[in-house]
């Protein structure tokens, strides 16, 4: 398949994209949203195939990460406004005037704050995959969770947010089981190469947004909510997330619940990253929802 990189100059440096396959018989883009804030679109090349299709895939690393990484400490840099017109330039710069728009976790939150506050044209649909409406409800969920864990576990992460300590060996090892339970495993030599490739995760991104974890949003995002507001989304929204997922059934119930043309999938067994732990379904069923609305 044919793959073009390239990067497009933003507020004095570089956001690096990447764009798979050439669209025809009238299909149109899927732009990909990648989590975090920090991580990159390395996981997103699992979507490749979508390519096969006759679709273009668009991924970037937003500001900050990967491709797109930002010398030095910046803490100016890590607002919404900067991801939001970051997303509104990629979109300018490539002509991307109609497309599928999936987010990823924190790319989800990007996309209903961007469909909600621009009110952007030529957005055919909307896939909300293992995302959020609402960082209160999210650590609730997060905290409703922690029971998995051992009760020395729980008990540590407990003294570490009372504390703001979050040095301690048994608060990390709670934290990386929580993570292994409902995010995903380290990669093994079977997993596909992009999830193993090393990569330049945004650190000081993710601690100015969500904080030190996923149990409670301590930065910009601890007052982000838009609940009420997803009914101002009317176009077509998919909402996939895992049985296992920090994303719980009740986070993506909510958006179901929420959104006035919503159609929720929800893959059992899978964590926070369905489109790796059930490549096959979830390909599938993304070809057939964006063939429906193209």
């Amino acid at each position: 398949m044919k793959i073009r990189e390239g990067y497009i100059p933003y507020l004095g440096y570089q956001t690096y994209y990447r764009i798979v396959g050439e669209s025809r018989g009238g299909k149109k883009p899927l732009l990909l949203l990648h989590g975090g804030p920090g991580s990159t679109h390395n996981y997103f090349e699992v979507l490749d195939c979508l390519a096969e299709e006759g679709r273009e895939v668009i991924s970037y690393d937003q500001l900050g990460c990967g491709n797109s990484w930002v010398e030095g400490e910046h803490p100016e840099l890590w607002t919404y406004k900067t991801w939001d017109e970051e997303l509104m330039l990629l979109r300018k710069t490539l002509k991307l005037e109609k497309l599928h728009l999936l987010g990823q976790s924190w790319g989800g939150m990007l996309a209903i704050e961007y469909l909600c506050n621009y009110r952007p044209e030529g957005v055919q649909s909307l896939i909300l995959s293992s995302s959020l409406p609402s960082c209160a409800l999210w650590a609730e969920e997060q905290h409703r969770q922690l029971a998995f864990l051992p009760a020395e576990e729980q008990a540590a992460v407990r003294e570490a947010e009372q504390s703001g300590d979050y040095s301690g060996e048994l608060y990390k090892r709670a934290e990386a089981h929580y993570m292994e339970l409902f995010c995903a495993g380290a990669p093994t030599a079977e997993s596909p190469e992009c999830l193993r490739r090393p990569k330049r995760a945004g650190r000081s991104a993710y601690l100015a947004t969500q904080g030190e974890n996923e149990f409670q949003a301590t930065g910009i995002f601890k007052d982000w909510e838009y609940r009420s507001r997803l009914r101002e989304i009317e176009i077509p929204s998919l909402i996939i997330s895992g049985t296992n997922d920090l994303c719980t059934p009740l986070i993506a119930k909510t958006m179901y619940d929420g959104l006035p043309n919503a159609r929720w999938e929800l893959f059992p067994g899978c964590r926070h990253m369905c489109f790796v732990e059930d490549n096959e379904r979830y390909c599938a069923l993304l070809n057939e929802w964006m063939e429906q609305y193209d």
